[in-house]
């Protein structure tokens, strides 16, 4: 193993790479050999949704060399699979070096004789995905790393729907970049002539698809004040959010201007995801202030938007993944039944880990909720295989992505604040707030409550250690679980779910994956499944009780919040 990463380090010092890659690994030869080491110990795989990971120096880093290698592999296999004129999107968001990996993706497509729109600034990712789409192109990427601390970048690639790259593509795409032995074998610069840049005719084609979304234009109107604030948080939301709710027709919109100039440092934030409170707290700050309705923010590029209300008690919360989907599925099925445009082929998407309150109250509404697994791609492959059979709505996860009706295929978070803004509206105008919007959904189906615990583990042995805590659960599953008996086993990555009471089993009509799931006597629901773009393992908790009144509210949350305490402490998490 040592001897493995140290030739590889020699082969940069000695190969064709460019002198100052070559000065940095010196650098680190003499300051931080440990640094070194884990820079190139392994190499940063192509994945089945593209790649992600630390900037630097190191075939295990995102630099030119890693997203060079996975274009040209994306570009081999472009042009085995399409026989005609082959045309891809490119697409970056606000990170460091973002701007400079997506010249460098294209410049490599055009080399490769593909025809490429590139998006002439920063833009975000369901624009690309929409692009995509409406240009009629083959395949896309975005650079980015999403809502990753500012050291990460990514590369993302799409195929000709617009949804992440799945069966068979993705393994066929990560075949061809494997293939590639040396950057010699990568198609640098050449035809610029085939480089189109995209600006404000794709914006607009975007925007005037999300505004046709709206359900209830005419409550906006009556209720088109409503105090709204939003952050960016340093991110490309900046460049389409406050336009599409200017054009929804709210006129009293709050930005927060310490988080609105795109910087890929993140100044304000230790880490620029919209699911940590850290990250909306200016946002709250503000909200607070000005005595708002309503608090939005969205992540780096634009895919995940967090939501902000006043509680029963009228103190500032923010709304979990969970919870949002569950107050916007409502919404839309809903309002689309008032409205008479419901139809009896109508669908909703969710993941395997989202609230299964959306599967109760698909239910009793008698609309068809399917579930996939985790990542918006798996949604879009549901959209793509129903297209003649079923007409989609909505889909989500309960890590705040959402996407709206079908013209992207990818987590839309430009359409989901403005759908979300539309339905405080609406809430308003019924004197309630969206806050008490989901407590009613928790009276009539069931209040249920849900927590995500994520532990990390990085280095070199990060994956070795979450590979063993999934092999022990796997080997040895928990008979028991907080006083109430597991009752099925289910095992993705086998595509077995086991009764525990009868022994039977029966398959899982999903592609295979590493998640387990505990299901528990008393309702309650465990899912373990390690990250596929991170160093970490997601365990996620959900449990319920009845609600009977608004006034119990907080006796029943207390009880929840205190089952998912005993079972994280029994089973060794906390």
């Amino acid at each position: 193993m040592e001897n493995t990463w140290k030739q590889q380090v020699e082969q940069w010092l000695t190969g064709p790479y460019d002198e100052d890659t070559k000065n940095q690994i010196r650098q680190l030869q003499k300051d931080n050999p440990q640094a070194l080491e884990e820079a190139f110990y392994t190499t940063l795989e192509f994945g089945t949704g593209g790649l992600r990971g630390i900037m630097g120096v190191g075939t295990n880093r995102i630099n030119q060399y890693t997203v060079g290698t996975a274009t040209q592999g994306f570009a081999n296999y472009l042009k085995r699979s399409v026989d005609e004129e082959i045309r891809v999107v490119i697409a970056h968001d606000c990170r460091n070096n973002s701007q400079n990996f997506a010249e460098i993706t294209a410049n490599i497509m055009a080399a490769n004789g593909i025809k490429v729109f590139l998006f002439e600034a920063l833009r975000p990712t369901p624009e690309l995905s929409f692009t995509i789409r409406r240009l009629k192109a083959h395949g896309g990427v975005v650079c980015t790393a999403s809502h990753n601390p500012r050291e990460y970048n990514g590369y993302k690639a799409y195929w000709n729907d617009g949804g992440q790259l799945v069966p068979p593509h993705d393994k066929n795409v990560i075949t061809e970049v494997n293939k590639i032995s040396s950057i010699t074998e990568i198609k640098w610069n050449g035809n610029e002539e085939n480089i189109t840049l995209l600006g404000k005719d794709a914006d607009e084609a975007y925007l005037n698809a999300v505004q046709k979304l709206s359900v209830n234009p005419d409550i906006i109107q009556k209720q088109h004040d409503l105090k709204i604030v939003y952050t960016s948080i340093h991110g490309t939301g900046i460049v389409l959010v406050p336009e599409i709710l200017k054009r929804f027709g709210f006129t009293n919109v709050n930005i927060v201007q310490e988080q609105a100039k795109p910087d890929g440092n993140f100044p304000t934030v230790v880490y620029p995801n919209p699911e940590e409170a850290e990250a909306m707290s200016l946002g709250l700050k503000l909200a607070e202030k000005i005595h708002a309705d309503l608090l939005t923010g969205t992540d780096p590029d634009s895919d995940r938007v967090a939501v902000g209300v006043k509680d029963n008690h009228g103190k500032w919360v923010l709304l979990n993944g969970n919870q949002t989907g569950v107050i916007l599925f409502n919404y839309l099925v809903s309002a689309r039944k008032a409205k008479g445009l419901n139809k009896p082929n109508d669908f909703i998407c969710k993941t395997i880990v989202t609230s299964d309150l959306i599967d109760v109250f698909a239910e009793k509404q008698g609309i068809i909720c399917l579930n996939v697994l985790t990542g918006f791609k798996w949604i879009a492959e549901k959209i793509r295989e129903n297209e003649d059979r079923l007409n989609f709505i909505c889909g989500g996860e309960e890590s705040y992505g959402y996407m709206i009706g079908d013209q992207t295929r990818d987590k839309d978070a430009i359409s989901a604040v403005a759908l979300i803004c539309e339905m405080a509206a609406v809430a308003k105008n019924k004197g309630k707030t969206l806050f008490d919007e989901l407590t009613d959904i928790y009276i009539q189906y069931g209040f249920y409550k849900e927590r995500l615990v994520s532990i990390t583990k990085k280095g070199m042995h990060g994956g070795e250690e979450i590979a063993a805590m999934m092999q022990k659960f796997r080997e040895h599953p928990p008979k028991s679980i907080n006083g109430s008996d597991v009752i099925e086993l289910l095992d993705y990555k086998t595509g077995k779910a086991k009764d525990l009471r009868t022994d039977e089993t029966a398959d899982i009509t999903l592609p295979s994956s590493n998640v387990l799931q505990f299901k528990l006597a008393d309702g309650s629901k465990i899912s373990a499944r390690p990250s596929g773009t991170e160093p970490k393992i997601k365990f996620y908790f959900s449990v319920n009780a009845p609600l009977k009144s608004k006034d119990d509210f907080d006796k029943v949350n207390h009880l929840l919040n205190g089952k998912i305490d005993a079972i994280i402490r029994e089973m060794g998490l906390s």
